[in-house]
């Protein structure tokens, strides 16, 4: 009886302190946070009578109004944007090449940060007075935004220009899993030596590079981040704009440190569909769920199996079951997909992309020797250990 009423007291502490609560994601509506760049009285009167560069995209919004239009009827002297990935809009296929340009709605000249012009050029800087950091990551190593950032970093440290991050909430930022990258392995869909999911916002990472000096030279960057208000760690937050073109609803954002790692093999995810990274599947594949790759302009131009049948699987379901599901990358979808396709005879299986999506060769060779789902993830565990020691210095938020 004694031993019951003590377990019975303990129940009562965990229900009482939110602590069970904690461990359990919660599904979390975007405007039930106040993000960085709504806290305007915190970071406008650094930039007034400053010349202002503002690395931003579609996902940059004040209340459904873009960051750069705020900016300039706010008075405030906006003279460049710096472009990512997918472009200022939002509205360019992975991968694409994007050129600079003019913003028709701003007349504010673009300067791509993607392709070969990566890092901006000293005379890309030399007018500028402080740079503003707005892009919504979606807490995974090869999504490019930190690697856009940390060299946005890199470059305002050698031109002593100082960077503003703006802080967002981080979708996948509940857990930390999978493999830590090893520096062979450096790219720009992996900079760092961090799991492929690191559990961090994007101003707690620029926090990191900084504070590991993790620059060009182990440089400092004169940084500043706006923190948030009202955010956790257990949070998966339903984003009000798709960070990206094939991340279009939190399901995917949910999927994507999992099914990206099929990038690098033959099997499509379903890019050139209305389910990118909530699908996989292959020609000839066995699976309950069938589909059709075509060309989508500004999302996917000729994907994978291009008007070919593939069939595989639907994890939308799963996705949604986020409650009962662990708290870690799933392997079992990309060993499925190599059983399968072993057993078909199709090889190679793996791109070369592969080995820098998983930030080390490992992973690869684990699976092609047979390795299981928990033998694999116990090899991450020392370096998962080392990792989770740096993150905390560097965390603003429970």
């Amino acid at each position: 009886m004694k031993r019951n009423a003590v377990l019975f007291v303990f129940l009562l502490w965990i229900i009482n302190t939110g602590f069970a609560q904690q461990h359990i994601p919660v599904l979390t509506h975007y405007d039930s946070i106040v993000t960085g760049d709504e806290q305007t009285q915190l970071y406008f009167p650094l930039l007034k009578g400053k010349n202002v560069a503002v690395v931003a995209n579609q996902s940059a919004i004040i209340k459904n109004v873009n960051l750069v239009d705020t900016l300039l009827t706010s008075g405030i002297k906006v003279i460049r944007i710096f472009s990512p990935e997918h472009g200022f809009r939002g509205n360019k296929s992975a991968g694409a090449h994007i050129q600079n340009g003019i913003d028709p709605e701003t007349g504010l000249p673009i300067i791509s940060l993607y392709g070969k012009h990566r890092k901006p050029l000293p005379e890309d800087l030399k007018d500028v007075d402080v740079v503003l950091f707005d892009l919504q990551d979606v807490g995974t190593r090869f999504y490019t935004y930190i690697s856009t950032m940390t060299l946005v970093m890199e470059a305002c440290a050698e031109n002593h220009v100082p960077v503003i991050v703006l802080d967002r909430p981080n979708p996948n930022g509940f857990y930390v899993d999978g493999p830590v990258l090893k520096p062979e392995f450096k790219s720009f869909v992996g900079m760092h030596p961090v799991p492929v999911v690191y559990g961090m916002t994007i101003g707690e990472y620029a926090r990191m590079v900084n504070g590991e000096h993790w620059l060009k030279n182990g440089i400092t960057c004169n940084l500043t981040v706006i923190p948030m208000k009202k955010y956790r760690h257990n949070m998966i937050v339903k984003l009000p704009v798709k960070p990206s073109p094939n991340l279009p609803d939190w399901q995917a954002v949910y999927l994507y440190p999992s099914l990206c790692f099929l990038e690098g093999t033959v099997v499509s995810v379903g890019r050139g569909t209305d389910k990118p990274f909530q699908i996989y599947g292959y020609p000839g594949m066995k699976g309950n769920y069938v589909f059709t790759p075509h060309s989508i302009p500004g999302a996917s131009l000729h994907p994978k199996f291009e008007g070919k049948i593939c069939r595989g699987k639907d994890l939308t379901a799963y996705a949604e079951n986020y409650r009962h599901n662990p708290r870690q990358i799933e392997l079992k979808w990309l060993l499925d997909a190599y059983r399968q396709l072993s057993a078909m005879h199709v090889h190679p299986f793996f791109r070369k992309s592969f080995d820098l999506l998983a930030g080390t060769d490992s992973l690869r060779w684990q699976i092609e020797k047979g390795y299981t789902e928990k033998q694999i993830r116990q090899s991450w565990q020392k370096d998962l250990k080392k990792f989770k020691a740096i993150r905390k210095k560097y965390l603003l938020y429970p």
